[in-house]
Parts: structure tokens; C-alpha cells; sequence
């Protein structure tokens, strides 16, 4: 009898603790803060791009937009793996388009590396950038 008291009690339990986990989960990796890219100021910025040192201008309203730069396009999903003070880290799939994984640290509002790597349109990339605030759009 003991047995089955021990049963019904975790049956009870098991719910309530798959809500819980449910609940926690958006809170580990898909949350919308991202701390180093929330210090980025919006402006034009230059991307200079490593080892060839080609450079590209893009205009941003925030850090943000640095995380799909080989995939400019919307509806892409993301999920943050890493968000620190200096650092976000985030993977993302564009369906139809593939996806990417960017890690970007900010040294100062103005000044950011980035790396990032992944699958566009059957292509894979990879890339590593130092990215700077060069004025206003």
C-alpha cells in the first residue's frame, strides 16, 4: 500500500513539475534582453572584416542587428545562448534561407567583435569582424 501511495503522490507531482520546467525554459535561452548589444549605440557603422580587411557600412537603430549580418532578412528565430554584460551569443534559423550562430562583445559603445559562422542559401560562411560607430545615419 505504501508502494502505491508513493506512486500516486509522484503522479501528482509530475505535472506540476513539467509546468515549472515549461515555465522556466524561455527564461534560458530565449530571452529578449541581451545586455551587450543593449549598450551598442545606433548610428553608421563600419565593418572591418578579418584577414582581408574589407570593410562594409550598415546602418543600425540598435545592436541587434548584427547578430543575422549574412541574414538580413525578417522571421528568422533566435535563441540566445550566452548573455552577458560584454558578450550575447546567439543562434538563429531563417527557414528556406539556414542559419547561423554569432557571438559578438562589446568593448565600448562604439567598438564591437564579431564572429559569426553558419549555412546561406546552401553556402557555408564564417567570419570574423571588428565593428565600429563611425557617425549617424
Amino acid at each position: 500500500m505504501r508502494d502505491m501511495a508513493k506512486i500516486r503522490v509522484g503522479l501528482i507531482a509530475l505535472p506540476a513539475m513539467a509546468a515549472l520546467c515549461l515555465s522556466a525554459a524561455p527564461s534560458l535561452g530565449q530571452g529578449s534582453a541581451l545586455a551587450a548589444l543593449d549598450k551598442l549605440a545606433p548610428g553608421s557603422w563600419e565593418l572591418r572584416f578579418r584577414p582581408d580587411n574589407s570593410r562594409q557600412r550598415i546602418c543600425i537603430r540598435d545592436g541587434r542587428e548584427l547578430i543575422q549580418l549574412r541574414h538580413p532578412q525578417a522571421g528568422c528565430s533566435r535563441f540566445v545562448i550566452e548573455d552577458t554584460a560584454n558578450r550575447a551569443t546567439v543562434q538563429y534559423t531563417c527557414r528556406g534561407h539556414g542559419y547561423g550562430r554569432t557571438q559578438i562583445w562589446s568593448e565600448t559603445p562604439n567598438i564591437a567583435q564579431i564572429e559569426g559562422q553558419g549555412l546561406v542559401d546552401g553556402q557555408p560562411f564564417q567570419f570574423s569582424a571588428e565593428a565600429r560607430r563611425v557617425g549617424s545615419c
